[in-house]
C-alpha cells in the first residue's frame, strides 16, 4: 500500500524546506487513510499479519490512521522500504533539471547526484525480500507492505521478474492504493496490473 495523500504530493517545494522523510500527510492525506482502514481490514481478515512500514513521517501517520492495531502481529519499522532518496534538502531549480535527466536517462539507472538510482532502490528491496523468505516458517501468512510509490512497483519488480522496460513504462499507485499479491505454492498473482503510461519498448506484460 501506497502512503496517504501527504505535503511533498501536492506542494513540491516542500522538499527544498522539509527534509523528505519528516513530509507530513495533508488534511484530506488523513481523511483518506482513515477511509481505506475499512478496506485494508477486510483484506487482512481473520488471521494476524505482519506489517513492514517505511519510517518516513507519511507512511507511519498512514499506518497509525488506518486503526488496524488488533489485527498486527508485529509492525517493524522497515528502512529499506523508503523512498527513493533525492538527497537531503533540494534545490528548487535543480529538482527540476533532476527530474528530467532522470526521464531521459530512465528512472532505474538514473543517480541522482546526491542520492540514489532506482537500481539501488530495487538492491534494497531485494535484501528485504530474501530476509522475508528466509523468516517464512515462522512468520505471519499475511504481510501488509506501506510504502512508496516506486518502491513498490520494485517490489513487485523483484517478485514477479519484470524487465527494467517494463518497470519503467509502469505509472505508481495513486496514494492510499494497494496492490495484493497472492502465493499459491507454485507462485505469485497479482491481483490488478498497474497503469502503463506507454507500452514497454522489450513487448513484455504484467501477467
Amino acid at each position: 500500500m501506497r502512503h496517504a495523500e501527504s505535503l511533498g504530493n501536492v506542494d513540491e517545494l516542500a522538499y527544498t524546506r522539509i527534509p523528505d522523510h519528516a513530509l507530513p500527510l495533508t488534511d484530506a492525506g488523513r481523511a483518506q487513510a482513515v477511509r481505506t482502514g475499512a478496506g485494508i481490514r477486510d483484506l487482512i481478515g481473520d488471521e494476524p499479519a505482519a506489517v513492514y512500514v517505511s519510517p518516513y513521517l507519511r507512511t507511519t501517520e498512514t499506518l497509525r490512521l488506518l486503526a488496524i492495531d488488533d489485527l498486527c502481529e508485529r509492525v517493524v519499522p522497515e528502512p529499506r522500504l523508503r523512498e527513493q532518496d533525492w538527497g537531503n534538502l533540494q534545490d528548487p531549480d535543480d529538482q527540476e533539471v533532476q527530474k528530467q535527466r532522470r526521464h531521459e536517462f530512465g528512472h532505474f539507472f538514473y543517480r541522482l547526484p546526491f542520492g540514489e538510482s532506482g537500481a539501488d532502490v530495487d538492491d534494497r528491496v531485494a535484501a528485504f525480500l530474501s530476509e522475508l523468505e528466509a523468516h517464512a516458517v515462522s512468520h505471519p501468512r499475511t504481510v501488509l507492505v506501506i510504502s512508496h510509490g516506486l518502491t513498490i512497483r520494485l517490489l513487485c519488480r523483484r517478485v514477479f521478474a519484470w524487465s527494467v522496460d517494463l518497470f519503467e513504462s509502469l505509472s505508481n499507485p495513486d496514494t492510499c492504493e494497494f496492490r495484493t499479491l497472492t502465493g499459491d505454492g507454485d507462485g505469485w498473482k497479482l491481483d490488478r496490473p498497474f497503469v502503463q503510461w506507454r507500452e514497454s519498448p522489450d513487448g513484455s506484460g504484467q501477467g
